[in-house]
């Protein structure tokens, strides 16, 4: 068995659940070296519930040349700094969604990695449910033929109390509102399953159920690269909240990945189910989930280090989902069709 990896915690918060209850599933392959958080409340709250060794010196772990590897969880407009600090110590990241809170700011994250030699892994467990995995099979073999529709949908609820929050829903601190906070989990996925978009057009907004800087709805029009065209609605204003929904059709056969649950039926006749839906976060509660596909997250981090090998979920797939949330935003800006940058 090879030696266990010596991991840092970099945040506390409210992310913080699912990954420390991975890194207790993984304990054969991974030894949690200190968890980081300036605030003495967090660490209290936290060291209630998990037993690592807790810090408040983030140069400390910077300096341990034992501690191969972060997991960071802190705010997104920290999390530049923070990679660049531990990239350059060679330490391999695993970076909780988004990248940061700019199109510049991501750009510059994803490089200070790959300058530094380092993985990149972020936290995009939706690619990891057992219905999104089989998807992903059956699209490798061709099972439904040529795709030439895929659509989206992120019907979520947020309460007004999740946004008042010092913070949240802002510009300065999150980069934006449904799309980088919410749906891009699923747009993600959605890139990673049916490929490059190559135009937009958008509408987005802030609905009157929610007192907020950034937008709470967002529909769209798009053309992908394989020549699919297909509609994109995310929101957080859909009370109580509903499982996110990917569709694809083409010309062997159809799926509907929703909230977790795979159905496919084909055009000779077979169907198939795969995977469980619930549990996606969508309602008041965000944090109403499992940990078991973070644990996948985890355990594919481990792999590509040990095998040299990017994530599944890349720094540089990373980057993809962003442009296409910055193609998106300037669409509904400017009011006029976009593609995506590619580069």
């Amino acid at each position: 068995m090879s030696p266990r990896h010596r991991i840092a915690m970099i945040g506390l918060g409210m992310g913080a659940t699912p990954h420390a209850q991975s890194l207790i599933d993984l304990k054969l392959r991974v030894e949690v070296a200190a968890a980081y958080t300036r605030s003495p409340a967090r660490a209290a709250a936290f060291a209630e519930r998990f037993d690592f060794p807790l810090t408040h010196d983030l140069a400390a772990i910077e300096r341990d040349a034992s501690i191969g590897c972060v997991l960071i969880a802190a705010p997104p407009n920290a999390h530049l700094e923070l990679v660049e600090r531990f990239a350059a110590a060679g330490k391999h990241i695993l970076l909780e969604k988004p990248l940061e809170v700019s199109p510049a700011r991501c750009e510059a994250l994803v490089a200070a990695c790959a300058r530094s030699g380092v993985r990149l892994g972020v936290v995009f467990q939706h690619r990891f449910r057992v219905g999104a995995r089989r998807l992903a099979e059956l699209l490798a073999q061709g099972s439904l033929g040529r795709i030439a529709v895929a659509n989206v949908s992120v019907p979520w609820w947020r309460a007004q109390s999740y946004y008042d929050q010092p913070g949240r829903g802002t510009l300065e601190r999150d980069g934006g509102g449904v799309l980088i906070t919410q749906a891009i989990h699923t747009l993600d996925l959605f890139l990673s399953l049916a490929g490059t978009v190559t135009e937009v057009t958008a509408f987005a907004g802030t609905t009157p159920l929610h007192q907020m800087e950034t937008e709470d709805l967002v529909a769209a029009a798009w053309r992908l690269q394989s020549g699919a065209i297909g509609t994109l609605m995310a929101t957080t204003a859909l009370y109580p909240g509903f499982g996110e929904r990917i569709e694809l059709a083409g010309d062997a056969g159809s799926a509907i990945l929703a909230d977790g649950e795979l159905v496919v039926h084909t055009h000779d006749g077979r169907s198939e189910r795969a995977g469980q839906s619930g549990g996606g976060g969508g309602g008041a509660d965000p944090m109403a989930f499992s940990n078991h596909a973070h644990r996948a997250v985890l355990a594919d981090f481990l792999d590509a280090i040990e095998a040299g090998r990017d994530p599944m979920a890349s720094g540089r797939a990373g980057l993809l989902v962003h442009r296409l949330i910055e193609a998106l935003l300037e669409s509904a800006r400017t009011q006029r069709p976009l593609r995506p940058r590619e580069s």
